[in-house]
């Protein structure tokens, strides 16, 4: 029998590994400051235009983004200003342990 806890807790730890992919970390980023087609986005993060599209597909499929047709163009956003302001607390998060984060062998860049 699984806990609600548990239950919780494992969805917690699905949404960290979703932000944990850096090209994904990368285009929620690039929409911090507001809404972007594909093509924007590829040149912010530097990713290829299919890469971008698949993980555009998984952050919206798992709520984190939205997207909008805009004629021709879809443009893409982050869907909530919780997400935003959990991506400020990372900085801050950041702003007190990057040196141990940096220095940390267990997981690569």
């Amino acid at each position: 029998m699984t806990t609600t806890c548990s239950k919780t807790g494992n969805l917690k730890a699905k949404l960290f590994r979703g932000l944990g992919d850096g090209s994904r970390l990368a285009i929620l980023e690039a929409l911090r400051d507001g809404p972007r087609v594909v093509s924007d986005i590829v040149d912010a993060t530097g990713l290829t235009q299919p890469n971008t599209s698949m993980h555009l597909d998984c952050l919206r499929c798992c709520g984190l983004v939205s997207r909008e047709r805009k004629g021709r163009f879809v443009e893409y956003r982050i869907r909530s200003a919780r997400i935003l302001r959990l991506l400020r607390q990372a900085d801050a998060v950041l702003d007190e342990v990057a040196e141990g984060v940096s220095a940390c062998g267990r997981y690569r860049d």
